[in-house]
């Protein structure tokens, strides 16, 4: 009996040697920030040994203000920005690899606009030069960030040596409460099993919540595995994945459809596979969550308050917690609903989707923003069809500011960050110290939360203003 894991895994065992295991790679994706593999494979003379298999993004240094846009990539105000997507123009036209960047209908943000095309697929094993290349393990794959050196590897030779992880089964079972999304739940695996609980571990996320679960919510919660310190997050293929996949660009058509159908029901973990570890959580409990401190795993029920470092036990929490109050210019027991936020930002490879947008326009009719508040489409996919809906309308009439695809604030190598000391209500997927700009303080939370707290200007329980999300 095997679990999910196991079965991609050992299909793609090319070899072994001691501890480790040359794994067949069948996708690679990169962004403009992936220069130093060209320029290895220059330096090198190396040839790219299936340039069919990998596929290039502008999304990490693109910028998201339409005017920076509308005057062409000749015209782009950062001048190395500028350069930097012109040279992965360059470099992929020069290898044969297929690029979706500026003025490509199909530009986004790799974990955003990669689904979208089909090309993450059950069964595969896909790696990314983000470490947030889980987002694609939603689909019933193994998908894993990787490093510069990593990825020459991996476009050289299709393949990559990898430690074989342990397997942790996350069952979340349960009907979440009202305005409880996906990024909630995954908000409390994390501060329940801490930013290291998965160290080590390949997650595959099972019950009945995850069962009932769009892809987009999905690849929400596969996308923060990273943050709980896992390898890899997945979840098994269902019907609901087989129709997200139907008819897109990369996926097989006609009798190839039908025969990747039937091996991908064959991938679910077999009943009464042994899993190294497995934590449950019921969806139930579950309240809207929000950030306090400098990582994921300092996060807790909007209806909380800031903890009080001299209450924890133990030693090195109770410095931890210290360290990062001080870094969030937070007093203990302070209520989380009462912290005023200088800007909110909605987007990002964790919650940039059609499904968020509208979560967060449906809030955002509620009122008026009071803080400057950004909404950014994760691909331009999701922008026209957002725009399709009138979504983007909700948004400007309500004060939010609509803008261009791609990761903005969340890498904040873009131009788009926030000035020391500014606090963020961020639906995106890290909170640590400078992560959203030096010196800027983020807290994370879904985003109908983050639309909430445009309205009020401060952390707010979303339940309150009484809109659907």
């Amino acid at each position: 009996m095997k679990t999910l894991f196991d079965k991609v895994w050992d299909s793609h065992v090319v070899a072994r040697e001691e501890d480790e295991t040359l794994l067949y790679v069948d996708r690679c994706l990169i962004h403009e920030g992936s220069r130093h593999t060209f320029d290895t494979l220059h330096e090198r003379g190396l040839a790219v040994a299936h340039p069919d298999k990998v596929f290039a993004f502008s999304d990490h240094y693109i910028p998201t203000d339409p005017r920076a846009r509308a005057g062409g990539l000749a015209n782009l105000p950062d001048p190395e920005i500028r350069n930097m997507i012109e040279l992965l123009e360059r470099n992929t036209d020069e290898y044969g690899i297929a690029r979706f960047g500026w003025g490509d209908a199909r530009q986004g943000i790799l974990h955003v606009a990669g689904p979208e095309l089909g090309l993450s697929q059950p069964g595969i094993a896909l790696v990314g030069a983000d470490s947030h290349t889980s987002t694609h393990g939603a689909f019933g794959n193994l998908s894993f960030g990787i490093g510069a050196s990593e990825t020459t590897h991996v476009v050289a030779t299709q393949t990559i040596w990898q430690r074989r992880p342990e397997t942790l089964r996350i069952r979340i079972d349960g009907t979440p409460g009202f305005g409880v999304t996906a990024k909630d739940i995954i908000l409390a695996v994390i501060a329940k099993i801490g930013i290291g609980g998965a160290i080590g571990y390949a997650i595959e996320y099972a019950g009945s919540t995850i069962a009932r679960m769009s892809m987009n919510e999905r690849m929400t919660v596969c996308n923060m595995s990273i943050e709980a310190g896992g390898r890899a997050g997945m979840i098994a293929p269902d019907e609901t994945t087989y129709q997200f996949l139907a008819d897109r660009p990369f996926t097989p058509k006609g009798a190839a459809w039908d025969a990747a159908l039937a091996f991908w029901r064959t991938l679910p973990s077999d009943p009464g596979a042994a899993f190294g570890k497995e934590v449950e959580l019921d969806a139930a409990s579950v309240a809207p969550m929000v950030t306090w401190g400098t990582n994921p795993e300092q996060a807790l029920p909007i209806t909380g308050r800031v903890p009080d470092p001299d209450r924890e036990t133990n030693a090195e929490r109770r410095g931890e917690y210290a360290k990062a109050l001080a870094y969030m210019g937070l007093q203990p027991n302070v209520p989380l609903g009462d912290i005023a936020v200088d800007r909110v930002f909605i987007g990002s490879c964790t919650n940039g989707r059609i499904d968020d947008l509208r979560a967060a326009a449906a809030v955002a009719k509620l009122g008026r923003a009071v803080v400057p508040t950004w909404v950014v489409p994760g691909s331009e996919g999701v922008k026209r069809q957002a725009e399709a809906e009138g979504l983007d309308r909700i948004f400007t009439a309500a004060g939010f500011e609509w803008r261009e695809a791609g990761c903005s604030m969340c890498t904040a190598i873009n131009g788009d960050q926030l000035t020391p000391g500014e606090r963020c209500a961020s639906t995106s997927n890290r909170n640590f110290q400078g992560r959203q700009g030096p010196g800027g303080r983020t807290h994370l939370m879904s985003p109908a939360m983050a639309a909430a707290a445009a309205l009020r200007g401060h952390l707010v329980d979303v339940r309150e203003l009484g809109g659907r999300n």
